[in-house]
């Protein structure tokens, strides 16, 4: 959908399904669209549909959908500088890896769970890179290929523990990537990425910085600011954006806390992007 405004700019509504493409997917059919309204014959990264090429991962047991909680999660948003974040990344990790943990920490120590429960944070972990020597001869396949990652630890740990040994956590579970994706692919049924469950322990991040919707131009240039409509109520989440032009860093879009957990979370996230 397209909305016009007086003033000349206007804004592009795309929905989208992760049965179709996942992100980077997505990402690129923008991109080929974009490319085509400012005149190109042709994407300029030539799509290739290729779904026989990846192999067919086990299908779920058959039986009625897992019951979804209803959960009444508090909206936050929040930009952390390039500098800063460069001052906290250093060699030893990325961006993904500093931020993902101190929002998994920040929520952890929030909200009221269980002293010996255990918490679990979700991302989807691209694994394209594994298949293109054996599989994926070129670029452009715009299906689904991420593998769902999920780490499990206790409670104690991720609040208690250093940011540094949460880090350790993400890092690990990253590195374990091209195993587990070939376990899961081989049929394993000990590795199920959808066997854990949907509970309020749980939180999945998204990082959208890196998938192409904020290199998207149709003519005028690339956006000035892109965001999701993200109103799920049944598990907590947080959205990695790139900030609106001409801001350099990252936004976070949170939505993965009750309101009387909403004052301690973004203390902690306000406290992290202004430490020096």
């Amino acid at each position: 959908q397209v909305t016009e405004f007086s003033c000349g700019g206007f804004t592009v509504g795309i929905r989208s399904s992760h049965a179709i493409s996942d992100g980077i997917g997505a990402g690129q059919f923008f991109q080929a669209i974009a490319d085509i309204a400012r005149g190109c014959t042709e994407p300029l990264v030539k799509p290739i549909w290729c779904r026989d090429a990846i192999p067919s991962p086990p299908k779920p047991q058959r039986g009625p959908p897992p019951p979804l909680p209803t959960f009444k999660f508090q909206d936050t948003i929040l930009d952390i500088s390039s500098d800063h974040i460069n001052r906290k990344t250093g060699k030893f990790c990325s961006t993904f890896d500093v931020l993902t943990a101190k929002v998994w920490q920040s929520r952890t120590r929030a909200i009221q769970l269980e002293e010996h429960s255990t918490v679990r944070i979700g991302f989807a972990a691209n694994a394209r890179h594994l298949l293109y020597e054996s599989l994926l001869k070129e670029e452009g396949y715009y299906g689904n290929c991420a593998y769902p990652m999920t780490i499990t630890a206790p409670r104690r740990k991720v609040a208690d523990g250093s940011l540094l040994e949460v880090i350790s956590l993400i890092k690990d579970a990253k590195q374990s990537l091209p195993i587990r994706f070939s376990k899961w692919m081989m049929g394993d049924p000990q590795e199920d990425p959808f066997k854990e469950p949907i509970d309020y322990g749980f939180l999945s991040i998204s990082d959208w910085s890196r998938v192409g919707f904020s290199e998207v131009d149709y003519g005028w240039g690339t956006p000035i600011h892109y965001c999701p409509v993200n109103n799920y109520s049944f598990f907590a989440s947080c959205i990695f954006l790139r900030p609106p032009a001409p801001e350099q860093g990252l936004r976070l879009m949170a939505r993965c806390v009750a309101k009387q957990e909403l004052a301690s979370f973004q203390e902690q996230l306000m406290e992290f992007a202004t430490e020096r």
